[in-house]
């Protein structure tokens, strides 16, 4: 799903609009309809931001649909307008999976980071890494391409999530990025090591 909205939407679509494009893809149902709930949108700090469903509805990809009266208001509802992505896409309890996964990963890899820049990049590294192992490899402009940055800026954020990654490193002749996650106990308590800095720089 990353590769297809990397190649669906403009490239100078923001962090935000595409991981909202994430859960909406892998939310719609058979007629192309997606109901994101609220408590989706404040997994992805997106409950209070109207600009990412702008951004996606300006690109013609979806337009929001008013929600029916009742308990049912309590969510977003958008039509995906790309027929693309009704050809060969995943069963829905599959992509439904995904998606819950997708909001996991876009809100624990990162704790507490609100820039949704380093949730979509997080998301992006976790969904090109081997799980068994922890490592991954991707091409450097895949990454680049879906997180909607230039390679240069993707190296920036890979020194930010220095609190998940164990190590990154990126082979000049070919471009392959490569890279190992922490395991989450490891991230927690590097994160906890890093804001106690924050808080007592003098140690």
């Amino acid at each position: 799903m990353l590769s297809y909205l990397a190649a669906a939407l403009p490239s100078h679509t923001g962090a935000a609009a595409r991981l909202l494009a994430v859960q909406c893809a892998l939310r719609m149902d058979s007629e192309g309809e997606a109901r994101l709930p609220t408590g989706v949108l404040r997994s992805l700090r997106l409950d209070r931001n109207p600009l990412p469903w702008s951004e996606l509805e300006q690109t013609r990809w979806l337009h929001r649909t008013p929600a029916a009266p009742g308990p049912a208001d309590r969510a977003v509802v958008a039509q995906i307008l790309d027929g693309a992505l009704f050809v060969q896409r995943p069963a829905r309890p599959d992509r439904r999976r995904a998606a819950d996964w997708a909001l996991r990963v876009a809100r624990g890899v990162c704790a507490g980071a609100d820039d949704p820049t380093l949730r979509l990049a997080s998301l992006c590294l976790a969904a090109h890494t081997d799980s068994s192992a922890g490592h991954g490899c991707a091409e450097m402009d895949r990454i680049a391409r879906e997180c909607g940055l230039a390679p240069a800026a993707v190296l920036h954020l890979l020194d930010r999530l220095g609190a998940s990654l164990a190590f990154w490193s990126v082979t000049l002749d070919s471009g392959d990025l490569r890279w190992e996650l922490l395991p989450k106990a490891h991230q927690r308590q590097r994160q906890a090591c890093r804001s106690d800095a924050e808080v007592n720089p003098g140690g």
